[in-house]
């Protein structure tokens, strides 16, 4: 039998990791530059000197990078998801009355 000259994938159900970013962080991280670009552009167009258009997107791509770094690192890959699910759970539920718990009786008619 020969052996083959493909490699064995042995990162099947991984998710992605690209430089320490996990899963959808890397999408975080791509939307983040994208925007960034824009932000620029509309300042270029603005009429504000290119240098301080420059300056003003280094230090907002450089907060971009450490908030998205930061997210990735304490939340993993599903972490985030789940805090937002959290969020939205209600922390107590009121009921003004049992009908909730009553079940609609049907009459039958008898003729």
């Amino acid at each position: 039998m020969e052996t083959s000259i493909y490699p064995i994938n042995k990162g099947i159900n991984k998710s992605i990791e690209l430089k320490g970013l996990k899963a959808q962080y890397i999408w975080y991280l791509g939307g983040g530059v994208v925007a960034l670009m824009i932000v620029f552009a509309i300042m270029y167009i603005i009429g504000l000197p290119s240098i301080v258009c420059v300056v003003i997107i280094a230090i907002l791509g450089v907060a971009v990078v450490l908030k998205v770094y930061a997210m990735s690192n304490k939340y993993g890959e599903h972490g985030l998801m789940k805090e937002l699910a959290r969020k939205q759970v209600p922390t107590t539920v009121r009921l003004n009355d049992r009908n909730v718990f009553m079940k609609n009786k049907v009459e039958i008619k008898s003729n």
